[in-house]
């Protein structure tokens, strides 16, 4: 009876440290409160208009300064008039980014792994990317666009009701954004570089650089 007393006291404190330790988990993860919601698609067939209400969930797991998304799909949508075979349907989609941040993940997924039946719903495989935060604060995230893509045709589904955020973050932006392009710049590589790299006069290429300085004030003196 003894031994009991003894050890009694042990396990309590034992189950108490595995509550506080699961407790201060939970109060570390990042916040996020994720729902299935109901989207209506009308989508843009080779055969005509087609149309599907599916309930859609999007999930998320973070993965270094980002988070991996996924987007499942509860029901099918749209329909093929013939059979579509193992590997002939590539989906893809895109998810809305709304709150603190604004913009679009692209995500897609495998090809259909079994035939898809002529005339039945096509069961979309789950959809995944990645988001980077470009700011911080709370982060939504609705279903947007869906494409599929199948025997050389495609078909877009555009959600028709407005739907309501599948999800929505309290993130923290990487603070490592990528510099916006410059298309139609030629780099700058170095301090004399303030002007364009290389210019044109009458047909003939001239350097702005150091060397090129140097070469038109040669070619001054010899004159």
């Amino acid at each position: 009876m003894s031994y009991q007393k003894r050890t009694t006291p042990a396990l309590a404190v034992a189950v108490t440290g595995v509550a506080v330790a699961g407790a201060m988990v939970l109060t570390a993860a990042p916040a996020a409160h994720a729902t299935v919601v109901d989207v209506d698609y009308a989508c843009q067939t080779p055969i005509g208009p087609k149309g599907a209400v599916s309930p859609i969930d999007i999930t998320s797991v973070k993965s270094g300064s980002g988070y991996r998304l996924t987007m499942s799909f509860r029901k099918g949508v749209s329909s093929s008039p013939v059979e579509l075979g193992k590997g002939a349907m590539n989906p893809s989609a895109v998810i809305e980014v709304g709150g603190a941040d604004k913009g679009t993940v692209k995500v897609s997924g495998p090809a259909n792994a079994t035939a898809i039946p002529a005339n039945t719903p096509i069961k979309i495989s789950d959809l995944t990317g990645t988001y980077t935060p470009g700011k911080s604060g709370k982060v939504t995230f609705t279903a947007g666009v869906l494409t599929i893509k199948a025997l050389g045709t495609t078909t877009t589904c555009t959600p028709k009701n407005n739907p309501k955020p599948s999800l929505e973050l309290d993130v923290t932006a990487s603070g490592s954004g990528t510099a916006p392009s410059t298309d139609g710049e030629l780099p700058r590589t170095g301090p004399l570089d303030s002007a364009v790299a290389l210019g044109t006069l009458g047909g003939t290429v001239l350097l702005t650089g150091a060397a090129g300085v140097l070469w038109l004030t040669r070619r001054t003196r010899r004159v």
